[in-house]
């Protein structure tokens, strides 16, 4: 497209296909601008489907939660465990999913008068997921129950070591496992033999269908005299679990995020309004705001600091508790970043020897566990490259992937596992984590290359970027920016639409914040258009940018609305650009 074959950033551009009949068929039917159209129909959204694509709610996607296996067993159990009056513990993952899944039970259970016991392991010391020690502690605190979210799958000698001791455990899990765990009942749509069809759902999405079906078995046990739970209050959670755990916004995911989007704006959950004081944001909230503001911080207790400290946020009711659990997440969050950073510059260096390679590996001693999947995703993204870094620490090392499309490193890790590249490992086909040795990290990096030999396409895939369209810089409009949105929400498997702005003069240029391009373009037609690149003043696009002031390039990006000081300001947020023929 417009002739780009090696942008400032070595891609080549190409324009999403679109049947133009088709579009204006589509805008025809639905009364939709031509620009709504094309973008769904670059989404390969039929025009039947159109009307759930952009009013996407739960009453219409929600799927059965009956379609997936040992659900009824799940739900039986835990009914038991409620009308029996047995203690029940809620074993999370210290991440976002998990933090949302362990806070969606806790918020459940309580509202029917059996508040749970959550653990959430330290990262350091215990690792990921359920251990004998932990389910021997949990059962000696009295537990008769244990509910494993966002963790379990794989925890095969810890749920034995449950079942000998006489404890019963109920997985509720997303990561995909050959083998399931010896556990009561195991819900997850990625086991073997489940055919829901629900594998793109995150595990607070499956606790939500969990609490769904258990809402039903309660009422018809006439366990509620009067009012029973409103499920909707806890879509803010599932919404923002979607969100952060980058699974495809496809089916019911799109009416998680629009519908918890709408709930989140409401603020009635104190960590989340004390978290949106301290970063100085407000209401409407986009997906932005779910992955690049709360995310990082609910996250950065179980990357830095205390693991629990995320479940205890979200879980607060008491506002001043609330404020202080905030407080010390945005704290960690700032201590992630100076971590991050020193680690990332040391990870680029290597990376930057490995520009020959299909995907990149870097591996450091010292480096902190807790942000070696950032640093994976920022090398991913800079390089658009599949990328896999580990960070070795008394003789063990810890690790985290994150792919780009058509490469999944869940299957990759778990395949090198299963061959005894790495000591463990699983996860999605965009992010997974893997555990090895020093001694193991040389035959692991041969392990992936000998993959990588066998699959094609994945350097030339990984090169190109695709457009959705062209705009001049006085055609960037509210409307048009109104329009874009509502194909959204954008996220995994619904990536934000890309735009051209071909032909547009570089008026002004300079470095701002930490390490940001900004500029401003003018086009021939008269418009200006302010834009910013995003941690690039030290690429090879941010050094050409600065080097672009009064020349005219071809920018591609996403266009975001923002209100400063009361006025709407548009901007494009700058993906690549190149310079004009």
């Amino acid at each position: 497209m417009l002739g780009v074959s090696n942008s400032f950033s070595g891609r080549r551009w190409q324009l999403a296909e679109i049947d133009e009949d088709a579009a204006r068929a589509l805008a025809l039917r639905h009364g939709l601008s031509g620009v709504l159209a094309r973008l769904l129909l670059g989404r390969g959204i039929p025009a039947d489907a159109a009307t759930d694509y952009l009013n996407p709610t739960l009453r219409s996607l929600l799927p059965e939660p009956r379609s997936l296996s040992d659900m009824d067993k799940a739900v039986a159990r835990t009914l038991a465990a409620l009308m029996g009056g047995e203690r029940i513990a809620v074993f999370g993952d210290y991440d976002v999913d998990g933090s949302c899944s362990a806070a969606l039970l806790y918020d459940f259970l309580s509202a029917v008068g059996a508040p749970p016991r959550i653990y959430i392991p330290d990262r350091m010391t215990e690792g990921y997921g359920p251990s004998a020690q932990a389910m021997l502690r949990l059962k000696e605190e009295g537990a008769g129950l244990v509910v494993t979210v966002d963790c379990g799958a794989g925890a095969v000698e810890a749920l034995t070591a449950a079942r000998d001791a006489g404890l019963d455990v109920i997985v509720l899990d997303h990561h995909a496992v050959e083998n399931g765990p010896p556990a009561y009942a195991h819900v997850n749509p990625n086991r073997a033999g489940d055919t829901s069809g629900l594998g793109h759902v995150c595990a607070a999405g499956i606790v939500f269908l969990f609490l769904v079906a258990l809402n039903r078995a309660l009422r018809e046990a006439g366990r509620y005299g009067g009012a029973e739970p409103d499920l909707r209050e806890y879509v803010d959670l599932v919404g923002l679990a979607t969100i952060c755990d980058v699974v495809p916004l496809i089916g019911v995911n799109r009416a998680f995020v629009h519908t918890g989007l709408a709930k989140l704006a409401k603020l009635n959950r104190p960590g989340i309004a004390a978290l949106a004081r301290l970063a100085g944001v407000m209401p409407p909230f986009t997906a932005y705001h779910l992955g690049f503001v709360f995310g990082p911080r609910i996250n950065a207790g179980g990357r830095v600091g205390r693991c629990g400290l995320g479940a205890d946020l979200l879980t607060a009711t008491d506002v001043s508790e609330a404020a202080e659990f905030a407080a010390a997440l945005d704290m960690h969050n700032r201590e992630r970043q100076a971590i991050e950073q020193i680690i990332l510059d040391e990870a680029i260096t290597q990376a930057a020897q490995q520009d020959n390679w299909p995907f990149l590996f870097a591996v450091g001693e010292g480096w902190h566990p807790g942000v070696v999947g950032i640093v994976a995703g920022r090398l991913k993204d800079r390089f658009s490259k599949p990328t896999f870094v580990a960070g070795f620490e008394g003789g063990l090392g810890r690790g985290s992937a994150r792919s780009v499309a058509g490469v999944d490193v869940g299957a990759l890790v778990r395949g090198a596992r299963e061959a005894g590249t790495v000591e463990g490992g699983g996860g999605h086909a965009m992010a997974a984590g893997f555990s090895l040795r020093p001694e193991q990290a040389e035959p692991f990096r041969r392990y992936l290359g000998e993959i990588f030999a066998n699959l094609s396409g994945i350097s030339g895939d990984a090169a190109a970027l695709t457009l959705d369209g062209v705009v001049s810089p006085a055609g960037v409009t509210p409307s048009l920016v109104h329009d874009i949105a509502r194909a959204g929400p954008f996220g995994a498997g619904c990536p934000e639409p890309i735009l051209a702005v071909p032909d547009a003069q570089v008026v002004f240029a300079d470095v701002v914040g930490k390490g940001h391009v900004r500029l401003r373009l003018a086009g021939s037609d008269g418009g200006r258009l302010d834009a910013i690149a995003f941690r690039t003043a030290d690429t090879a696009l941010g050094k050409a940018l600065l080097a672009a002031r009064g020349k005219r390039i071809h920018a591609a990006g996403r266009l975001r609305a923002d209100a400063w000081n009361g006025r709407q300001r548009l901007q494009l947020h700058l993906n690549d650009a190149a310079a004009t023929l």
